[in-house]
């Protein structure tokens, strides 16, 4: 990987705020030339500092005005019961994340849904189905501080 210097910062922290910025405005506001600043933006790409490029989307403005941290409990933590774990919640609409951590529970998940019945239809409908989790608690987002 390679060393970032205080310009390659200054290139993530506008990718960061706007990833469809033009190459020349983005050289123009770190101080490089247009080809300098797509050199540079290809070996941060290359080298994986930018894995990919994605889009902020408004939840509500889609429907989605229902958003929760679920902190999952699992029954067992054998390889095979974590596999299917993990494959069940990658292939979910509603889980825009997933963490494993330390601490009480073993997942964390952020959950998003249209409202309070379709969160409890996809509790025990995909949630409460899946042979590896023993329990879930729910913690509702009431606002987004930062996200």
């Amino acid at each position: 990987m390679p060393e970032l210097d205080q310009i390659d910062e200054r290139i993530l922290s506008a990718l960061r705020t706007d990833s469809r910025i033009s190459n020349v405005d983005l050289a123009d506001r770190v101080g490089l030339s247009p080809s300098s600043c797509w050199r540079r933006v290809k070996s941060l790409e290359e080298s994986g500092v930018i894995r990919h490029y994605t889009v902020a989307l408004d939840d509500t403005k889609q429907g989605l005005r229902f958003s929760a941290i679920v902190h999952v409990h699992l029954t067992r933590h054998d390889p095979e019961q974590l596999e299917a774990f993990i494959r069940a919640v990658q292939n979910r609409e509603e889980v825009r994340a997933c963490y494993a951590t330390t601490g009480q529970a073993d997942y964390h998940l952020h959950v998003v849904c249209a409202d309070i019945d379709a969160y409890n239809e996809w509790l025990e409908r995909f949630l409460f189905r899946i042979p590896a989790v023993a329990s879930a608690q729910t913690n509702v987002i009431l606002r987004t501080i930062k996200a």
